[in-house]
């Protein structure tokens, strides 16, 4: 039997990250660990490096690498994921994130680290268009509107477009997630780790070529 994947995904805003995760989670039948949800489940839970993490948000300050690498360590050992692998979203965001990373789950490591690559000008389209719920957080878009002049299927609520979703500030979003993410993409690619996905074109196309290169790579022929 072919272990639980290990993967972790990136990708800029707007290329789709958050969807395809939860979907090659269901796929594999791993759990969907992103940053924002270990946090608050960590900080519930009431374990040290939680508590920790929840000290320096409610503080509005940055968490240390430090804690979010240790918030990281007491998910990865849990059962879920010790044994049957996992997805992760939003972390590592740093070569120093990435080295700790490594060491944590060595000898085996990750399978693959996804980048889902898509042009800033797409990426700024996508964002520009989006449109979300003020109530529920439901995505809508100029292409994809609700059925009701711009009031929420799920909730009844305004259906808006956010302060930071217009050009200017998708912009310099996307600059500093690129700047930043640069170096992470090239420590993976040194050691053999990286694919790119190209995330032009529908959900269903994406997914079905980051299936293929998952497979591909753990030598499962389907």
């Amino acid at each position: 039997m072919v272990p639980g994947v290990r993967l972790l995904i990136l990708g800029k805003q707007g290329a789709g990250k958050g969807t395809q995760c939860v979907r090659v989670a269901r796929h594999y039948v791993v759990p969907h660990i992103s940053t924002g949800d270990m946090f608050r489940a960590a900080g519930r839970m009431g374990t040290e490096f939680g508590l920790r993490a929840r000290e320096f948000m409610d503080a509005g300050e940055l968490v240390p690498d430090e804690v979010v690498i240790g918030v990281v360590r007491e998910r990865i050992n849990q059962d879920d994921t010790a044994n049957r692998g996992f997805i992760l979203d939003g972390f590592p965001r740093t070569t120093e994130q990435a080295e700790a990373l490594w060491d944590m789950l060595a000898p085996r490591g990750i399978d693959l680290a996804i980048d889902l690559e898509l042009p800033t000008e797409q990426a700024l389209r996508r964002l520009a268009s989006r449109r979300v719920c003020q109530v529920c957080q439901t995505n809508y878009s100029t292409e994809n509107r609700p059925k009701h002049d711009w009031t929420c299927d799920n909730c009844g609520g305004e259906v808006v477009q956010r302060d930071d979703d217009r050009e200017e500030a998708i912009r310099r979003r996307l600059e500093i997630y690129e700047a930043s993410t640069e170096p992470l993409i090239a420590w993976y690619l040194e050691r053999d780790k990286l694919v790119t996905i190209d995330a032009m074109g529908n959900p269903d196309e994406v997914f079905a070529r980051l299936v293929r290169a998952v497979d591909r790579r753990r030598g499962v022929h389907g």
